[in-house]
């Protein structure tokens, strides 16, 4: 019986609305501004970390025949 109440109270307060001009107001742009800072300090993070990612792509000393195996090497660990 409340509930029944409640909405035939409300129901005036909705045909106030004109349905052609509702916007996201000043919470909508709040909600956005937060988001866009967010990613903002997301993207400066992520910059100042892959800043610090530095490896050999060659580790020092090693040529690429070094770190592939040999035909008779791979032959010799298949024998035993």
């Amino acid at each position: 019986m409340y509930a029944t109440q409640a909405v035939t109270q409300l129901v005036p307060l909705a045909k106030e609305l004109d349905e052609n001009k509702v916007t996201p107001g000043v919470l909508g742009f709040i909600v956005f501004a937060v988001m866009a800072c967010a990613v903002w300090l997301l993207m400066k993070s992520m910059n100042r970390h892959m800043g610090k990612v530095d490896f050999p792509e060659n580790p020092a000393g090693e040529t690429e025949t070094e770190t592939k195996p040999t035909a008779s090497s791979v032959g010799e660990r298949q024998a035993t």
